[in-house]
């Protein structure tokens, strides 16, 4: 959530980074009128409560000269702005809970270096590794691939539940928990993050935190109970706000964490796009990394957050390209995103396969999660970071069509081997 006084105090600039997100920027023309109206709320209660104070002098004066029904017709006038005051109370807090509900619905802005553009045509690539393997026979995709070797299957997935589902068996359920295992351990025994494993549904204040409501709630799957629970959409939600309405010690930031979780998502408004196989399903699994920082380390952790996650995919030997996002493509709790995009030979392009953001302190002000200088200085707002390291479905299709062979077979990275009972190949 943007900060009250810094959109009050500039409101031509919020203006600006709005129209830059493509985002509708009459809501500030409301938050200016309610704030106005707030002000003079304030300067009416604040002029009243001055005659309150005089008056109650003079009811001290009269009382003490004897003049009794002088002073009780005093008493009858403080007592009317007391009153007056109370409804005007009301008033300023029902503007201040407007406001707060506009800011809601407020996407965060953009760093200064993000390139402005309206969709992700105005992306900008930031670097490329690995070259794409030139194959000697015709590339089949994942769905192909696993089909014809019995590790997916996607038709008695859609029997089971329905679309954008899918079965993974023998190997190919293996190889998906071998990626698991091996991102795990890359990124706590060489990266230093902390693993974790939260809780798989969140309340509606978690999702608040990291800005999934109110602006997304049709893209989350409910708990239909009186609890309000919802299946989480990623483990930022869980693990971002681990230490909401709390006070961190600035001496023990920045702090790393990274978790698997599956992830549940109804993909509203993706109809139509990447029905096939499983690039977009509905259920599916990440290893998610998040920290926790100090304002002024979070971009030089954002540098490093993803490169941690460009890290898997070199050790994959899967060549990928990282572009940072423009104003138009980025999220709504964003204030930078690097979006790393993994190689896939049946598309004969890149397709993204991590998200890393810097949210600055945007979802801190909506969680109240806040760090403590040493020497018992006023708390601030931590900075937010979070990305996938990585997502391990779209990773599961990497691996099994760059190294498809001619026999139909697929070749196991010998990085993962260890990871999935020695097996070299699926075949």
């Amino acid at each position: 959530m943007l900060d009250l006084n810094f959109v009050r105090e500039n409101l031509d600039t919020v203006r600006t980074a709005l129209r830059n997100r493509n985002f509708p920027t009459d809501l500030l023309d409301d938050f200016a009128g309610m704030d106005s109206e707030r002000r003079k709320v304030i300067a009416e209660s604040d002029q009243i409560n001055a005659r309150r104070n005089a008056a109650s002098k003079e009811i001290g004066a009269l009382m003490q000269s004897g003049k009794l029904d002088d002073a009780e017709s005093k008493k009858v006038e403080v007592a009317g702005l007391k009153d007056r005051q109370a409804e005007l109370d009301e008033q300023r807090k029902e503007f201040e809970s407007r406001m707060s509900d506009l800011l809601a619905n407020l996407p965060n802005i953009p760093a200064a270096d993000v390139p402005v553009g309206e969709d992700e045509a105005a992306n900008v690539e930031v670097r490329r590794w690995g070259t794409a393997r030139e194959f000697d026979f015709e590339v089949s995709d994942h769905v192909d691939i696993g089909e014809r070797l019995g590790i997916l299957d996607l038709e008695r997935a859609v029997k089971i539940t329905g679309s954008r589902f899918a079965i993974l068996n023998g190997a190919g359920a293996r190889l998906e928990r071998a990626l698991v295992n091996f991102m795990l351990e890359v990124h706590t025994r060489e990266h230093g993050y902390t693993e974790t494993l939260p809780p798989f549904m969140v309340n509606r204040k978690s999702l608040f935190g990291t800005n999934q409501l109110p602006k997304f709630e049709e893209d989350l799957f409910h708990i239909k109970d009186e609890r309000g629970f919802a299946l989480i959409p990623t483990a930022e939600v869980p693990v971002t706000n681990y230490y909401s309405d709390e006070i961190l010690e600035a001496k023990d930031l920045p702090k790393y964490f990274t978790a698997y979780t599956p992830c549940f998502r109804s993909e509203a408004g993706s109809y139509g796009r990447d029905t096939r196989g499983l690039i977009r399903q509905h259920q599916f699994e990440k290893v998610e990394l998040v920290k926790l920082t100090m304002p002024e380390n979070s971009e030089e952790e954002h540098e490093k957050l993803t490169a941690n996650a460009e890290r898997i995919l070199q050790l994959l030997g899967l060549p990928y390209r990282t572009v940072v996002l423009s104003t138009g493509d980025m999220g709504f709790g964003s204030r930078k995103t690097y979006d790393i995009e993994v190689w896939l030979p049946s598309q004969n392009t890149f397709r993204e396969i991590s998200s890393c953001s810097n949210c600055g302190d945007f979802q801190a002000r909506r969680m109240n999660l806040r760090f403590r200088r040493a020497g018992g200085s006023k708390p601030e707002f931590v900075h937010t970071l979070n990305g996938s390291g990585l997502a391990v479905g779209r990773t599961w299709i990497a691996v099994i069509e760059n190294y498809q062979q001619a026999d139909g077979s697929v070749v196991i990275p010998e990085v993962l081997q260890p990871y999935i009972g020695g097996l070299e190949k699926i075949g």
